[in-house]
């Protein structure tokens, strides 16, 4: 039905790797581990959501799909990856700042981008959710107005997350089992329609 729709998509899984495509290496301060795996236990979870979000909106929007099925599929969707993000930014701080230089400024400046990331996806949701589905040219329409927004969206800086997971903190969640694995799921999908 909208292929900018599902392009779109594709680039927001992006978004999630900045939380778990860290660099590898070992960490020079062993009290950054317990923190990191705290969070990456806490975030992997989210992430596999937002990778199946993802999936369910790209499979929903195709050409043969009804307005009304994509529709709930993009309001699902959204309100899933919201949901995500905030679960994230929530995790992200009861951790606490990570014992390294600035590491209160660094974890509330991703906790700020996360939450506003959900709120991004909340209101994509409702955007949707206003869509005309009785008229399919009005419909698609409004779909290419959401898919612009989640094309900026998915082209938003995430240099708070970049930021906290620099240097040893980077090191340290890479080190993590869960965040390799949440790296893994969060690939982002090939475009389909």
């Amino acid at each position: 039905m909208n292929k900018k729709l599902t392009a779109a998509l594709s680039g927001g899984a992006v978004l999630v790797l900045a939380l778990s495509a860290c660099s590898s290496g070992s960490s020079k301060d062993d009290k950054l581990d317990p923190w990191a795996k705290q969070v990456c236990d806490a975030v992997q979870p989210q992430v596999q959501k937002i990778a199946a979000a993802n999936t369910a909106i790209q499979k929903e929007t195709t050409d043969q799909s009804a307005p009304a099925d994509v529709q709930k599929a993009d309001s699902k969707g959204f309100q899933d990856i919201s949901d995500a993000y905030k679960a994230m930014a929530a995790a992200i701080e009861k951790a606490g700042p990570p014992d390294v230089d600035s590491g209160k400024t660094k974890q509330e400046n991703a906790v700020k981008e996360l939450n506003a990331l959900s709120a991004s996806y909340a209101d994509l949701g409702k955007q949707s959710d206003a869509l005309n589905t009785k008229n399919q040219a009005k419909f698609a329409d409004g779909l290419d107005g959401v898919a612009k927004q989640l094309e900026k969206l998915s082209k938003t800086g995430t240099d708070a997350l970049k930021e906290l997971e620099a240097g040893d903190v980077g090191k340290a969640m890479a080190k993590q089992v869960s965040c390799k694995s949440a790296s893994a799921s969060a690939s982002p999908a090939t475009n389909q329609g």
